[in-house]
């Protein structure tokens, strides 16, 4: 009697820890949460997902939501659209997120937020 031998499938949800050079957030999909995708579906190398309860936002490398631009197509005031009105707005993010008075900078690789937050990456010699 010969015996059989069954292979497994390979998993499509093996790990891969290759960089995606990506970076976004989710925000819920409610009228401020509409208005921000809108705003961001116009920038380059920026895509937005509409789901049914909430909206992903992704870009390629960096991408920047500008406040005032916000606050222009909420129809307010410059200044009315700021870092807490964002996060109240906002789910969850992937990335390194910065927050400057005038924009929240979105990063996909942390070396490229060093400047902002302060971070050296030379190496120290010991």
């Amino acid at each position: 009697m010969t015996q059989q031998k069954f292979k497994t499938a390979e998993s499509p949800f093996k790990a891969d820890n290759t960089a995606s050079n990506m970076c976004g957030f989710t925000l819920m999909n409610s009228q401020v949460g509409v208005v921000v995708a809108d705003v961001m579906k116009g920038k380059p190398g920026v895509r937005v997902t509409p789901l049914p309860s909430m909206i992903r936002v992704d870009a390629t490398n960096r991408m920047d939501v500008v406040y005032d631009e916000v606050s222009e197509a909420l129809g307010e005031e410059p200044g009315f659209f700021d870092s807490a009105q964002f996060e109240e707005s906002m789910s969850t993010h992937y990335g390194r997120m910065i927050h400057e008075d005038d924009r929240t900078i979105m990063f996909a690789n942390p070396e490229d937020a060093a400047e902002y937050i302060g971070f050296d990456l030379k190496a120290e010699s010991r």
